[in-house]
C-alpha cells in the first residue's frame, strides 16, 4: 500500500500539489450550489420554479464565462485569471447572501455562475503547463479525486450549516474560496510559456478552436458523455420520486456515487495512466450509456444503487482520459481557449440535460429516458472508435511544430513541456 502511494504522488512538480491544495480547499466549501435550491423555497419561500429559473442562470453564467476565461487564460496568463475568478466567486457568493430582491437574487446567481466557471480554463491549462505529459493522466485523476472529496466532505457540512444559518453558509464559501486565491497569490508562479513567439500567440484564436475538426468532434463528443452524466443528478431523482422512492432512497443511491470516486479514482487512476485512451474512452462511454440504461430495470434502492456503481466506474474512468486528451489536442499557447471550449460542454450539458429529462419523462415516461442514455453512450462510444484513429503521439504534433514556430522566431529553446524537477526558466511570476 505504501508502494502504491508513493508511485501515485511522486513525480510530480512542488506547484501541482499547491494547485491541488486550492482545488481541495475550494470543493471543501462548496455549500451554496448543495443547498440553493432549499435556500430559495424553504427559507426564502420561493417556488420550485423559480428555483430552477435561478439554478438555469447560475448554468448559463457558466456557459459565457467558459470562453472569456478561455481567451483570458492565454492572453493575460493562468494566474491572473484563476486570482480575479476567484476573489470575483468570493465576492459574488458573499453579495448572494444578502439579496432579498428576486431580481436580485437571479442576478447576482448568473454573476456567481461565471465567476466561479471562470477558474475551471486556467486550472486546466496550469496543470497541463507544469505536469510532464507522461503524468498528466495521473495529475487529472488526483485533481478529480480532490474536487470529489471535497464536494463529498462539504455536502455532508453543507446539512448541518443549513441547520444553523443560511447565511453562514455564504460567508463560509466565500471565505474559503478567499483563501484559494491566497494560495494562488502566494504559491503558484504564472505557468504560461513566455518565450512563446507573438506570432504563435495571435494565430490560437476561438476561429482557430472553431476550425478544429478533431478538437471540436471532442467536443461534442464531451457533450453527449456530460449529458448522460448530469442524468444522475436531474433525471433519476426525479425518476425515483415518481416511482414511489423518497428522498433518502435517492440520497442512499447516489451517495455511492462519492464514496466509489474518493475510493476508486487513485488505484484506478494508476492502472488506466498509460493505456490507450481510445479503449478507455470508447468503454467508458459505453459503460455510462448502458449504467444509466439499467436503470429501467431498477425496482428497488438497491437495484438502483448497482446501475448507480456502473457509470460511476465510467465517470473514474472518462474524467481523466478525457481531460488529458484534450490537452495532447491543445496547442501550447492556446491551452486556455481549448479548455475554455472543452468546459463549455459540460455548461451546455448541465442547461440541456433538466430540460431533456423533464420533457422526456412526462411526454414517455422514466424507461425512454433511460434508453435514450443507452443510445447516446453507444453513439459517444462509436463516436471516440471513429475519431482517434490516428491520435497525435504522448507529446502532441501540435507541440512540436509550436515549438519549432518558437525556436525559429529567435526566442530561444521551444517553450514546451518542462520535465518536473528541472530547471524552469520560463516560468515567472506574473
Amino acid at each position: 500500500m505504501r508502494r502504491a502511494v508513493r508511485e501515485t504522488v511522486s513525480g510530480l512538480p512542488r506547484e501541482f500539489w499547491w494547485l491541488w491544495t486550492s482545488t481541495l480547499v475550494n470543493r471543501l466549501g462548496a455549500f451554496v450550489a448543495t443547498f440553493m435550491a432549499l435556500y430559495l423555497t424553504l427559507d426564502r419561500g420561493y417556488s420550485a420554479s423559480y428555483a430552477g429559473l435561478v439554478a438555469s442562470l447560475h448554468g448559463l453564467g457558466g456557459v459565457i464565462s467558459s470562453l472569456v476565461a478561455g481567451v483570458m487564460t492565454d492572453r493575460f496568463g493562468r494566474r491572473p485569471t484563476l486570482l480575479v475568478a476567484q476573489v470575483s466567486t468570493a465576492g459574488s457568493v458573499a453579495l448572494l447572501g444578502f439579496m432579498h430582491d428576486p431580481v436580485a437574487i437571479a442576478a447576482v446567481a448568473f454573476l456567481v455562475g461565471m465567476a466561479s466557471n471562470a477558474s475551471r480554463p486556467a486550472v486546466q491549462a496550469m496543470m497541463a503547463d507544469i505536469v510532464r505529459p507522461e503524468d498528466r493522466v495521473r495529475a487529472f485523476s488526483l485533481n478529480y479525486w480532490a474536487i470529489n472529496l471535497g464536494f463529498a466532505l462539504s455536502s455532508m457540512g453543507a446539512g448541518f450549516i443549513a441547520e444553523f444559518s443560511y447565511l453562514a453558509g455564504f460567508l463560509i464559501e466565500a471565505g474559503m474560496t478567499l483563501a484559494c486565491a491566497l494560495v494562488v497569490f502566494a504559491k503558484l508562479p504564472e505557468s504560461k510559456p513566455v518565450r512563446a513567439a507573438k506570432e504563435a500567440e495571435a494565430a490560437v484564436g476561438l476561429g482557430t478552436v472553431l476550425r478544429d475538426g478533431r478538437f471540436m468532434s471532442v467536443v461534442g463528443l464531451s457533450f453527449l458523455v456530460a449529458l448522460v452524466f448530469q442524468q444522475g443528478s436531474v433525471g433519476l431523482p426525479v425518476a425515483m420520486g415518481g416511482a414511489g422512492f423518497t428522498p433518502a432512497d435517492y440520497g442512499t443511491a447516489i451517495a455511492v456515487n462519492g464514496f466509489m470516486i474518493v475510493a476508486l479514482q487513485i488505484p484506478v487512476g494508476r492502472f488506466i495512466e498509460h493505456r490507450d485512451p481510445k479503449s478507455l474512452l470508447v468503454i467508458s462511454s459505453l459503460l455510462a450509456g448502458y449504467g444509466f440504461g439499467l436503470t429501467a430495470f431498477a425496482g428497488s434502492v438497491g437495484a438502483f444503487t448497482l446501475t448507480v456503481c456502473v457509470w460511476t466506474l465510467a465517470e473514474i474512468v472518462n474524467a481523466p482520459t478525457q481531460t488529458g486528451l484534450v490537452v495532447r489536442l491543445s496547442p501550447v499557447h492556446g491551452r486556455g481557449r481549448y479548455q475554455g471550449m472543452y468546459t463549455l460542454s459540460w455548461a451546455l450539458a448541465s442547461l440541456v440535460a433538466p430540460v431533456m429529462s423533464g420533457v422526456v419523462i412526462d411526454r414517455f415516461g422514466a424507461a425512454w429516458l433511460w434508453g435514450l442514455c443507452a443510445v447516446v453512450g453507444t453513439a459517444a462510444g462509436l463516436g471516440y472508435a471513429l475519431l482517434m484513429r490516428g491520435l497525435p503521439a504522448e507529446e502532441s504534433v501540435r507541440e512540436s511544430s509550436q515549438g519549432a514556430v518558437d525556436s525559429g522566431s529567435g526566442a530561444g529553446p521551444a517553450a514546451t513541456d518542462t520535465p518536473a524537477g528541472a530547471p524552469r526558466a520560463e516560468v515567472t511570476r506574473a
